[in-house]
């Protein structure tokens, strides 16, 4: 015999009612399942808010009659009409009991616990009437029992205690005299000694269920609700969460009482004592095999079975000289707080004995302060101890699993992926059992927090990291294109899953919770779009607070660089081929290095010197593995590469710089790239990577221009002044061709000097053979002394430089 509970949502419309039928129709071969039934969906809430609005002397009515008419939409919906008017008839007898009950805590302006319970009991009432008088439609056998009638308890309304004994004894007998019907029983609602009304507290009708189950042994105590089971996560925090196939009593325990809503810890307590499994089933998807919670679990090889959390917590400190050593001052305090009925949620305490941390929920933070204030009156006066305060705006987020036991290495990675993401922790606790490790933190981080966890422990889940990219020109585009062609590789082979969750250029800007399409980026930028601003874009992007975030520059401008470290200092990662930034003042350069460090996210940068190539990286691992940089040698520049490979036979060289620009090689105004500035910025930037603290000023420039050339008005005049120049190109090439050499322009860093020149070199220096727009770069180094490390490649272009690009996302990712 199993016993089945159905929650609000599973009795909150017709359509789900007779979802709930079709349940019960499938077990009609077995023996007469136990149903116990909550209120309606929200009618709880609904009846609190009315006590209340009558209390405060404000007008009840037009709720009451919408209360009325969501339980008579579905008697009209499931009841043939010849069926409808008796229970039309108790159920207006029931709200009209309400309506008095209500009028009178109008009248007095006082709503006692005793009071408050007995409107509460209607939600019950009416929805399990309602929903057994339906199933005689299918089911000639149903019965309605109040349930309050057979659980009895204490005194203590709003959360009273049940006499056990008593109790199953009463349900037996019941049992025992109706043992051919299909019981409906009210959940949540019970009795006193004296037949007042009584009501289990939060979750009282799964404690309900749990109850009959133990009176009765039952095989099995389903618990149906609105989600598949109990999942790893809170689904509405977590998209990714995971449904699981079981729990220990313990583990479901411990993620029940740290904010999982699907059961409450009183729930397993008769079930626990008599070990009778709990199954946690969706009545919207009933071919789901549910959550099981049970005494003999399988082993898992997850390491967490689930990250649970409370939204809303406080928190109290009390410390002071006067608690060191003192025997029994945690006795004291802790038994102040239960003797006055404050619950406290996590504790926590320093081997100094100088400070107790604990938690509470907030509706009793104000009552704990005044309690401790009175308490400890006297050591306070006496400043033994320090007036306490309370603090607001906290949550609680806990890990639990029984394989945390005696496995190195769990807490070292759920404070690792909180402090890689920028969340401060205000307190910690784990119990001796290491079943659950407890953190408080700031609420505004717990989605943030919930799902860093989440990617850090699953790791066969897709990892996500939260993109926002700036730029949408040449790079930025085939960024996107290669972003979306790549999605199903990086998700099938590195478990990794990119989401653009923002956009901007100079005209408009667009940031989307759910994330943007990159099919159809375009159009939803430039219809949805708000007008750009980039500050503006960077708050809306800290205030949506995600986690694994990175903020992508693919612009050349002066702008996005003034934001960088505030976007480092918000734990939010940056990837950059935007050189400006590193080859300005050399304090910038080291305070973005350490604002990274600081706060555990990454400063990237590779594009910024050879587009693609593996050069930064390069060179940080010769550092990192103690290796020493002699000399380094490079051609850095695609378009000044492109013209010397390509200035040759009777080719004149305002010819080849044209045809460079034409091709998309060259600034619009090729002076910008034939000047060396562009070059020496990618050499300073390795010089610094390489440890020298050198400034622009340091670094020496051959111009391989002419004065005139340089000084020239207009792009048309910087032409014509090459041509009137065409004697000096000319000879250039000449007499490199008579000494069977070749012109390259190469930039050199060698005892922390950096210079540019231009160069005349043989067909035994490395960098002889070039062609098109080739970058290269030579490593001299102790290890690399007598044949130099080379890297060469093409150093320009957009497809190149948005891998590049790419690569550093996907680098962040695996970190």
């Amino acid at each position: 015999m199993n016993i089945l509970k159905f929650g609000g949502t599973s009795v909150g419309s017709a359509q789900s009612i007779n979802a709930l039928m079709d349940i019960l129709k499938k077990g009609e071969d077995a023996e007469n399942p136990v149903v116990i039934l909550s209120a309606m969906g929200g009618v709880t809430n609904t009846l609190l808010d009315m006590a209340e609005n009558a209390r405060n002397g404000q007008d009840y009515a037009e709720t009451l009659k919408k209360v009325e008419d969501k339980h008579f939409e579905v008697i009209r919906t499931l009841l043939p009409a010849s069926a409808q008017n008796p229970v039309l008839t108790k159920l207006k007898i029931y709200l009209n009991e309400l309506e008095d009950i209500l009028q009178s805590v109008y009248n007095l302006r006082e709503l006692s616990l005793q009071t408050k319970d007995l409107i509460l009991s209607y939600g019950e009432r009416c929805s399990t009437m309602m929903v057994s008088h339906i199933a005689r439609q299918h089911f000639a056998n149903a019965l309605f029992v109040d349930g309050s009638e057979l659980i009895k308890t204490d005194h203590n309304f709003g959360q009273a205690k049940v006499n056990t004994q008593l109790t199953e004894t009463l349900i037996r007998d019941f049992y025992e005299g109706n043992k051919d019907k299909l019981l409906f029983v009210t959940g949540f609602i019970s009795s006193n000694d004296d037949g007042r009304i009584t009501t289990l507290g939060r979750g009282g009708s799964d404690y309900t269920a749990a109850i009959w189950g133990s009176a009765l042994g039952a095989d099995e105590i389903e618990i149906w609700t609105d989600v598949d089971g109990m999942l790893t996560a809170d689904p509405r925090i977590v998209k990714k969460a995971f449904s699981l196939p079981e729990l220990s009593y313990t583990e479901a325990m411990e993620l029940s009482y740290f904010g999982a809503k699907v059961i409450y810890p009183p729930t397993m307590i008769p079930a626990f004592l008599k070990k009778i499994p709990i199954v946690i089933k969706n009545t919207f998807n009933v071919d789901f095999p549910g959550t099981y919670i049970r005494h003999n679990v399988q082993a898992s090889s997850l390491p967490i079975k689930g990250i649970s959390s409370i939204d809303e917590i406080s928190i109290l400190n009390l410390s002071g000289s006067g608690m060191v050593g003192k025997a029994g001052f945690s006795g004291r305090l802790f038994s102040l707080l239960s003797r006055e009925q404050v619950n406290v949620v996590l504790i926590t305490q320093s081997s100094s004995e100088h400070s107790i941390t604990f938690a509470v929920k907030p509706a009793d933070a104000l009552k704990a302060l005044s309690l401790i204030n009175k308490e400890f009156e006297l050591e306070l006066q006496a400043r033994k101890l320090e007036y306490p305060e309370v603090e607001n705006g906290l949550s609680v987020l806990a890990i639990v699993g029984e394989n945390m036991k005696r496995t190195p290495g769990i807490s070292g990675r759920l404070f690792s992926a909180l402090g890689r993401n920028g969340v401060n922790i205000r307190a910690i606790a784990q119990g001796s059992s290491e079943y659950n490790i407890s953190v408080i933190l700031s609420r505004t981080d717990l989605s943030k927090a919930v799902n860093a966890v989440h990617d850090a422990f699953y790791a066969d889940l897709k990892k996500t990291l939260n993109v926002f990219c700036l730029g949408t020109g040449n790079i930025g585009k085939t960024l996107f294109q290669q972003l979306q062609h790549q999605m199903p590789f990086l998700a099938n082979n590195n478990d990794l899953q990119v989401k653009v969750m923002g956009v901007s250029n100079t005209r408009k800007m667009y940031l989307d919770a759910e994330g943007v399409d990159l099919n159809n980026w375009e159009n939803t930028l430039d219809e949805k779009g708000e007008k750009a601003d980039l500050s503006e874009f960077i708050k809306k992007m800290k205030a949506m607070n995600l986690a694994n975030c990175v903020f992508v520059d693919n612009t050349a401008s002066h702008n996005p660089i003034q934001h960088y470290l505030d976007v480092l200092q918000s734990s939010i990662s940056v990837v950059t081929c935007n050189k400006l930034g590193n080859s300005a003042e050399y304090d910038q350069y080291v305070a973005f290095k350490e604002a990274a460090r600081k706060h555990g996210v990454e400063f990237y940068y590779e594009t910024n010197v050879g587009a693609g190539l593996p050069i930064i990286r390069t060179l940080k691992d010769l550092m990192l593995s103690g290796d020493r940089i002699n000399r380094i040698e490079a051609i850095l520049s695609g378009t000044i590469s492109y013209i010397f490979n390509n200035f040759k036979g009777d080719r004149l060289f305002n010819e080849v710089v044209k045809e460079a620009q034409d091709l998309g090689y060259t600034e619009p105004d090729p002076r910008d790239d034939l000047n060396g500035k562009d070059f020496m910025r990618k050499m300073l930037i390795l010089a610094r990577d390489a440890g020298y603290a050198l400034e622009e000023k340091d670094v020496a420039i051959e111009s391989m221009l002419p004065a005139a050339c340089l000084a020239a008005s207009s792009v048309p005049a910087f032409y014509q002044e090459l041509e009137n120049n065409a004697a000096h190109f000319e000879n250039l090439k000449n007499e490199a061709a008579r000494q069977k050499k070749v012109l390259r322009y190469i930039g050199k860093l060698e005892d922390g000097k950096v210079s540019i020149t231009l160069q005349m070199v043989d067909d035994s220096h490395p960098f002889y053979m070039l062609s098109g727009s080739d970058n290269i770069i030579s490593f001299t180094t102790d290890r690399y002394r007598e044949r130099p490390l080379v890297v060469k490649g093409p150093g320009a272009g957009a497809e190149v430089t948005a891998a590049g690009v790419f690569a550093d996302i996907i680098n962040v990712g695996k970190r």
